[in-house]
């Protein structure tokens, strides 16, 4: 019998692991809320514009939800998928972010009198944008480790 040896992740592997896993549930969390709790909670904005362009997310959304779910699992896995799933992932954050501070920024989301809602729009906007970049970047950085975890 032949022990193996786990590879360790990359330096700031375990924070990236959790930044993984925060935006895939916090997503989750958003979209439960958004269409089985009360979407008031996390509205930003109360006209039919607003809530056509939410309700266009969903599907992308998910995609980002199923990029990072399988970035987590082959990164705890030590798959050397890990790499392709992780930028996936990041990217696909920084591109939704993009997304939704444009609508926000082009019909005033950010001057809503609600504050409430304006403050929930700005945090998903700031996380969704920059945790996607760090995301993004250090998967970048630690491409050829991550890339010489087994089954690549």
């Amino acid at each position: 019998m032949t022990s193996t040896t786990v590879p360790k992740l990359p330096r700031g592997g375990g924070f990236i692991l959790g930044v993984l896993i925060f935006g895939w549930v916090a997503t989750i969390a958003y979209w439960v809320t958004w269409f089985a709790i009360d979407r008031e909670i996390l509205a930003s904005a109360h006209t039919e514009s607003y809530y056509a362009f939410e309700n266009a997310f969903p599907a992308a959304d998910a995609w980002m939800v199923i990029a990072g779910i399988v970035a987590t699992v082959a990164m705890i896995r030590r798959h050397g998928s890990a790499f392709l799933w992780s930028i996936v992932a990041g990217a696909t954050s920084i591109y939704l972010g993009l997304m939704d501070v444009l609508f926000d920024l082009e019909n005033g989301i950010y001057h809503s009198p609600d504050t409430g809602g304006v403050i929930v729009e700005a945090v998903i906007n700031v996380l969704t944008l920059s945790l996607g970049a760090v995301v993004l970047f250090w998967t970048w950085r630690e491409r050829r480790a991550l890339s010489a975890f087994a089954g690549w």
